[in-house]
């Protein structure tokens, strides 16, 4: 155990051998790439590498980030719905509610990767017309006037949202290496936190409009919301990047110092077949299912917080408009901290700390809550390690598999089934609040701390399963290149191996 924690900051992400790439240019600006198995020197153009990351920070993650914004909203506007009048509106009894919320997560995991293999397949102006889908989604909940029509609502929602988020996780990944992706898709993830936070305000906002036009608050909340998905839906189709091979945003030189980053970084973006006989046995890596039970510990946190936050703050004896603006500050400390800490790991390249410190901030949230502790602020702060834990898992964990997987279709099968089976935590969050056991909630805070406890194994298991497979390929990486054939033919057989390959060191 000494020896473990001994290598637990090394990097891993270093170039391998085989895939080194040399640069330099000319008084063109032109950049040429050299293959530095056959001698070449490595050498990279430093200021126009700073060039080119400063502008694909202004054009792939702006508009990811507000897409995000505005779909989170969608996600989450039913917890503010219902405290705004909804569950009386609509007549719901006993659980309705939680099957509304429920249902919604059915159709995230079912869907998940089938979703994100359309979005490899015909490229990210895919995820524009899933916005535009949910929109319409949106716009019927605000519409419905039976409980059974906003439960087929959330259905068709979780179905066009299913291939958003790993989507957007798999694009960002196109473009960034190893370890520049965290900080990036923490950004980028952070709409949520900015969304969770925003939608409280905009919520109590609309509460103003209660009677206009002969509708509710809580209806006022959809159809503002539906239009602002349209809208944006519209401008997202003419904003959005396409994969790397496709940048027409890009200058040939920038173009040409991108694609060679990626290759030095272990692959270019591959156009890779997606058939059922390859995406099976791909679906069936170890990597994918212990970070999707990692994911899903996060997940019941954070499905809890969107569903039910405002509920809990209400119970504490604030008025729903108070609870809504409670939420702010919550949200507003986990986007802080959350990409404070994704900072601090790409600079580390370490991602296994991060993730344990956010189960323990979940494990202390929960635990306050449970204690039920008589006084509202001792409980109100117990929102703020839960929040905080959740999303420093939920954006680390997607970032630590997606580093770990090879380029290409592999990626896309390990982004949607990661986000979609991980999904299944909000199954638990959304039946766990049971309405009889208000304000206390005994059953939820207790899963709640369940779950992190659970997730605090998990992903110190994955910690030591890629640690010691990287200390075997340190062993055996000598005897392989004695015996490997560095013909052209079997380079490229290698090279298609992925993170298979006998050089690829996993992240930790």
């Amino acid at each position: 155990m000494p020896q473990l924690f001994k290598h637990i900051w090394r990097n891993p992400d270093k170039a391998e051998p085989h895939r080194v790439v040399a640069m330099v240019t000319d008084s063109h600006d032109e950049v040429k790439c050299k293959d530095a198995a056959r001698g070449a020197p490595t050498t990279i153009d430093k200021a126009l590498e700073r060039k080119l990351l400063w502008k694909l920070d202004l054009r792939v993650i702006p508009i990811l980030w507000i897409l995000f914004l505005v779909a989170f909203f969608d996600r989450s506007n039913i917890g503010n719905a219902k405290i705004a009048g909804m569950t009386e509106a609509l007549q719901m009894k006993g659980n309705d509610y939680n099957i509304a919320v429920t249902i919604f997560t059915v159709a995230y995991v079912v869907f998940g990767m089938p979703a994100n293999l359309l979005v490899k397949k015909f490229g990210p102006r895919t995820l524009t017309v899933y916005m535009f889908c949910w929109g319409m989604v949106t716009l019927g909940q605000g519409l419905t006037k039976t409980t059974a029509g906003l439960v087929a609502c959330r259905f068709l929602m979780g179905v066009f949202e299913a291939g958003f988020v790993p989507g957007c996780a798999y694009l960002i990944g196109c473009y960034y290496k190893r370890h520049e992706y965290l900080r990036r898709y923490a950004v980028f993830f952070s709409a949520n936190m900015a969304a969770g936070a925003f939608n409280g305000l905009f919520s109590t906002l609309l509460h103003r409009l209660h009677g206009r036009a002969g509708l509710d608050a809580w209806q006022w909340i959809f159809i503002m919301e539906a239009i602002i998905t349209f809208a944006m839906s519209i401008a997202g189709w003419f904003l959005i990047v396409p994969f790397p091979e496709q940048a027409t945003f890009l200058t040939a030189s920038e173009k040409a110092l991108l694609l060679a980053r990626l290759e030095e970084d272990g692959g270019s973006v591959r156009n890779d077949e997606i058939s059922f006989r390859r995406v099976l046995p791909m679906a069936a890596d170890w990597k994918i299912w212990i970070c999707v039970l990692a994911y899903m510990a996060a997940e019941e946190t954070a499905s809890s917080l969107v569903a039910f936050q405002p509920t809990i703050l209400r119970d504490l004896g604030w008025t729903a408009v108070s609870a809504q603006w409670h939420t702010v500050p919550v949200y507003a400390t986990a986007f802080v901290l959350t990409l404070s800490s994704a900072w601090l790991s790409d600079v580390l390249g370490h991602r296994y700390l991060f993730t344990i410190f956010g189960s323990c901030a979940i494990i202390v949230g929960w635990s306050i809550e449970l204690v039920q502790v008589p006084a509202a602020g001792v409980r109100y702060a117990g929102m703020f390690f839960v929040s905080t834990g959740a999303f420093i898992n939920m954006s680390t964990l997607v970032v630590w598999l997606c580093t770990n997987m090879e380029k290409g279709v592999k990626r896309t099968v390990a982004m949607g089934l990661l986000t979609g089976f991980g999904n299944c935590g909000a199954f638990v969050s959304g039946n766990v609040f049971i309405a009889e056991q208000s304000p206390r909630y005994p059953v939820g805070f207790g899963v709640g701390l369940a779950f992190g406890c659970a997730g605090l194994v998990v992903e110190s298991v994955y910690f030591a399963c890629l640690w010691r497979e990287n200390r075997r390929r340190d062993r055996l990486q000598s005897s392989w290149r004695d015996g490997n054939d560095s013909g052209r033919g079997e380079q490229k057989r290698m090279e298609d191996l992925g993170e298979a390959h006998p050089e690829f060191r996993f992240q930790l």
